[in-house]
């Protein structure tokens, strides 16, 4: 590739000249970092891959996803990585009452300092600060339609000042919504009983047997 065609960035303290078209994430890859290999699904599906950079040029960081964000020379940037976030243990099915127990496992909801700083740090462009606004007032639902596209990357947690845990509180409230609260289906009910009994087994298992005389994907 010819010189002109690549861009200097630097990770983690290190330069590197890489394709000037490709994401910070397919850098990595082709600078030979091996740890990114195995780091998400390239995808912008899973959230493995939670950024902080600064483009030049800029003093403040910014937030984002290794494999959406462009090069460009001079970029800076290193990865977060699993940023420490203890989830809370509970069973649905013992809860009584799921608006209690959100305070209950979730007990700094409450201090939300209302700065914004999640909803800048939102790659997925989630009015996080409302979303646990509306968990701290009941409103579950709101949450869980607010929180649909969340990749659960852990931004919010690590620009929270406040400790908050904005993405689990998301995680907690949608499944109390959905198991709990929302009224439910009974065509979802139908359809359970029918697959339980066996009425979907023959059509199953045709489709088992064409996908094991299916060729190979090439390489």
């Amino acid at each position: 590739m010819a010189f002109q065609d690549r861009v200097s960035i630097q990770f983690m303290g290190k330069t590197y000249r890489v394709s000037k078209e490709s994401t910070l994430m397919e850098a990595l890859l082709e600078t030979g970092w091996e740890s990114a290999r195995e780091l998400g699904c390239l995808g912008e599906c899973c959230g493995a891959c939670a950024v902080l950079y600064r483009l030049p040029d800029e003093t403040h960081v910014r937030t984002g996803l290794a494999c959406r964000i462009p090069v460009q020379d001079g970029i800076s940037f290193s990865l977060v990585g699993r940023y420490p976030c203890p989830k809370p243990t509970y069973d649905l099915a013992t809860i009584d009452d799921p608006k209690q127990a959100l305070f209950d496992l979730f007990p700094e909801v409450t201090g939300c300092r209302k700065c914004g700083s999640c909803v800048q740090a939102c790659p997925q462009g989630i009015d996080v600060m409302r979303g646990i606004w509306c968990a701290v007032f009941g409103d579950f639902q709101s949450v869980a339609d607010l929180f649909v596209s969340c990749v659960q990357c852990g931004l919010c947690v690590c620009v929270c000042g406040a400790g908050l845990r904005p993405f689990l509180v998301a995680v907690y409230a949608s499944r109390a919504h959905g198991t709990l609260m929302a009224k439910q289906s009974s065509d979802l009910g139908t359809r359970i009983h029918q697959i339980e009994s066996g009425a979907y087994k023959d059509r199953w298992n045709v489709l088992l047997r064409q996908i094991k005389s299916s060729p190979p994907p090439a390489e």
